[in-house]
C-alpha cells in the first residue's frame, strides 16, 4: 500500500470520502465476538474499510440478508474433482469457497515436481485464491511404483514460492517416530511453515514424538477420542466431510466453545457428483448446523479459524483491513449461497459462476501413459491349487478384507466365475511391464471391464473384468485416449471419460466431467451387473492403495496391509 492509498483508506473509513464499494443493509456476521451486526460494509480497493453507516460510488443494498466471510478449505486434492484448477474454481467459487488449501499429492505422484508446478501455474491467474502444500509422501509407500519421487532438495526448490505454505499431510508417521533420515530432511526444509498431519493411529507417546517434530494439523480423525487427544497437544483438527470419507457427523459432537477456535473444515477429497449436488465449504457449515453446532461458531470454522491455522492474514473475516471475500446468504438455517464476492468483485450468483477461466499451455501434462505391448496372455493366472487368497469388497466401504476362497482351475489357469473377478494393475509411468493380478470379490460386473488411471496413489492402470479380451481392450482404450475411465462391454469400447492431464484431470467443465460419469456408471448397473453396494469407479481406484486394511494389489503384487508384506496369491 502507497501513502496516497493510505490516506484515502483513512479519509473513507472516517466517513470523509465515498467508498468504491458500499453493501448497505446488510446483517454483517461478526466472527469476532459471534454477533449479527446490523448496517453497511464500505470496501476500497478491494479491501473492507469501514462498518456502520456508508455511501459509495456503487451501492449494493442486501435488505437485511446475511453478510458472511467467505470460506476457506482447509485441505483438499484437486485432482479429485477430476477437473483442472480454473475448472474446480468455476464449481466451488459461487458457492462461497474462495480460498483453498491445495495438496497436489495426486499428481505430484505421476509428475513429481513439475505436476507441482503445473497446479501453481495453473491457479494463478483465477479468482480462486488457490495455497499449495508441497507433497511430503511421493511416492506413499515402497509397494508400488510411481510416476516420480521427491526428496527433501527436490521440494526445496518451491518452499520458497509465494503461495506455498509447507509441508503436505506426513503420512508416513512411522518415518517421523522412527527418525527416517529423507522424512526429517523434509520436515527441517520446510523450517517455520507448516507441516500438515496424517496419522490416524498414533496415540500416546508416539503421537507427542509426531507433534513435536513440527507436524501441526490433522484431517483424519474419525473419533472424537482421537480430536480431543490431538486437541489437547495444540493440533488444529480439520473435520472433512468428503466423498469417501465422513467424519463431520461424529466429530463435530465433540466441538464446543472451549475447543472450536482449534477446528477447522475440509473436504480433502469430493468427487464432482458431490460438489455439485452438496457443494463445498458450504455443505460442511450447512450440515454441522443442522446437527446443532451454533451458525456463527460454524462459520467461524469455514473461514477465520482456517484463516489463522495457516496464516493468511486478511482472510476470514469481515473488518477494516481484511480483503472484501463476502457471501450473500438467506437464512442461518438453509444457509442457501446467493451471491459471492472476490476483494468486492461478483463472481458467483445463485450457484452460477460469473467469470471465465483459460486453461494454460498443458501439453507437458499430457501422455502419462506409458505402458510396454501387453497381451491376454500376461493377465492369465496360473494357480497350482483351488484355493487362494481373495480381495473381499465390502459394502460402502475402502476397507476390504482377506478372505481365502475355493476357485475355478482349468489347465492350472484361473477361470472367472460370477463371483470372483481378475483386476489388474499395470505400471504406466516408466514401461516397467510390471502388472499385479488379484481376484476380487463382491463386485459383481459380467460381460465387459472397468479400468481407470485413477489409482491412489501412484495411479497406474487399474482393470477389473470377467475375461481378458475385455480386460486388455480397457487398457489399449486408456492407452490410446492419455487416460481416463473407460467401461468396456462385449468387446465393444462402451464409453471413455478422458482425463488427459496426467491421467487425472479432464480440461472439460465440472458438469460435463459428471454428466460422463453419471452415463457410464448407470450402464455399469443396468448392463454390467455391477453390485449397486459399491461406487464402481471409486471402489477400483481404492484397491490399488497398500496402506488401507486389509489386502490390496499393486503392480509389484498382492499386499497385505496387516502383515505389511507381500504375499501369493494361492494359498
Amino acid at each position: 500500500m502507497d501513502f496516497n492509498t493510505l490516506k484515502k483508506t483513512i479519509e473513507i473509513a472516517n466517513g470523509e470520502t465515498k467508498a468504491d464499494l458500499v453493501f448497505k443493509d446488510a446483517n454483517i456476521i461478526n466472527v469476532f465476538t459471534n454477533e449479527i451486526i446490523r448496517g453497511d460494509v464500505a470496501v476500497y480497493e478491494g479491501k473492507i474499510v469501514g462498518i456502520g453507516e456508508y455511501s459509495g460510488e456503487k451501492e449494493i443494498d442486501l435488505q437485511g440478508k446475511y453478510l458472511s466471510p467467505s470460506f476457506i478449505d482447509g485441505h483438499v486434492h484437486i485432482e479429485s474433482s477430476m477437473v483442472t484448477p480454473s475448472q474446480f474454481a468455476k464449481a466451488i467459487l459461487p458457492r462461497g469457497t474462495t480460498t483453498i488449501i491445495a495438496d497436489p499429492h495426486e499428481i505430484a505422484n505421476v509428475k513429481g515436481i513439475e505436476g507441482i508446478k503445473y497446479i501453481l501455474d495453473e491457479s494463478e491467474n483465477i479468482p480462486l485464491d488457490v495455497y499449495v502444500m508441497l507433497p511430503s509422501c511421493v511416492p506413499s509407500t515402497p509397494f508400488e511404483n510411481a510416476g516420480a519421487t521427491l526428496y527433501a532438495e527436490d521440494l526445496k526448490k518451491l518452499i520458497d514460492e509465494k503461495r506455498v505454505l509447507g509441508l503436505g499431510e506426513m503420512m508416513n508417521y512411522p518415518g517421523v517416530i522412527n527418525r527416517d533420515k529423507d522424512v526429517l530432511n523434509k520436515i527441517l526444509m520446510a523450517r517455520d511453515k507448516i507441516v500438515d498431519g496424517h496419522g490416524p493411529s498414533i496415540a500416546n507417546k508416539e503421537l507427542n514424538a509426531y507433534v513435536a517434530a513440527g507436524v501441526s494439523t490433522e484431517h483424519e480423525c474419525s473419533s472424537i477420542d482421537e480430536m480431543m487427544n490431538r486437541l489437547r497437544l495444540g493440533m488444529y483438527i480439520h473435520i472433512r466431510e468428503g466423498s469417501a470419507a465422513k467424519n463431520l457427523r461424529e466429530l463435530i459432537k465433540g466441538v464446543n466453545k472451549d475447543n472450536l477456535r482449534r477446528c477447522i473444515f475440509c473436504t480433502d477429497d469430493k468427487h464432482p457428483e458431490d460438489l455439485l449436488q452438496d457443494g463445498s465449504i458450504d455443505y460442511n457449515i450447512r450440515l454441522a448446523i443442522r446437527e446443532g453446532l451454533d451458525p456463527i461458531d460454524c462459520i467461524k470454522m469455514g473461514s477465520l479459524n482456517a484463516a489463522e491455522c495457516y496464516g493468511l492474514k486478511g482472510k476470514g473475516a469481515i473488518a477494516p483491513g481484511y480483503f472484501a471475500d463476502l457471501v450473500v446468504i438467506d437464512n442461518l438455517e438453509d444457509f442457501n449461497v446467493l451471491q459471492v464476492y472476490k476483494e468486492g468483485k461478483l463472481v458467483g450468483e445463485n450457484l452460477k459462476p460469473l467469470f471465465t477461466v483459460e486453461n494454460i499451455d498443458n501439453d507437458h501434462m499430457k501422455n502419462t501413459v506409458n505402458i510396454k505391448k501387453i497381451t491376454e496372455e500376461d493377465l492369465i493366472i496360473y494357480l497350482e491349487e483351488e484355493k487362494a487368497n481373495i480381495i473381499k469388497l465390502l459394502p460402502h466401504s475402502l476397507i476390504t478384507k482377506k478372505v481365502e476362497r475355493k476357485i475355478a482351475v482349468e489347465d492350472g489357469k484361473f477361470k472367472s466365475n460370477d463371483d470372483i473377478l481378475k483386476v489388474a494393475v499395470v505400471e504406466r509411468h516408466n514401461k516397467t511391464g510390471n502388472i499385479g493380478l488379484a481376484l476380487v470379490e463382491g463386485f459383481g460386473l459380467k460381460n465387459g471391464a472397468i479400468a481407470s488411471t485413477v489409482a491412489h496413489d501412484s495411479h497406474n492402470i487399474i482393470v477389473i473384468g470377467d475375461n481378458d479380451k475385455d480386460m486388455i481392450l480397457a487398457i489399449k482404450e486408456l492407452e490410446r485416449v492419455g487416460g481416463g475411465i473407460t467401461v468396456i462391454s462385449m468387446g465393444n469400447v462402451v464409453d471413455t471419460l478422458p482425463l488427459t492431464i496426467g491421467g487425472l484431470m479432464s480440461e472439460k467443465p465440472l458438469d460435463e466431467v459428471d454428466k460422463k460419469l453419471r452415463s457410464m456408471l448407470e450402464f455399469a448397473y443396468e448392463k454390467l451387473g455391477v453390485n449397486r453396494d459399491i461406487e464402481p469407479f471409486m471402489t477400483l481406484s481404492f484397491i490399488a492403495l497398500p496402506v488401507i486394511p486389509d489386502i490390496k494389489i499393486t503392480d509389484m503384487g498382492l499386499f497385505d496391509v496387516g502383515e505389511f508384506k507381500f504375499i501369493n496369491l494361492s494359498i
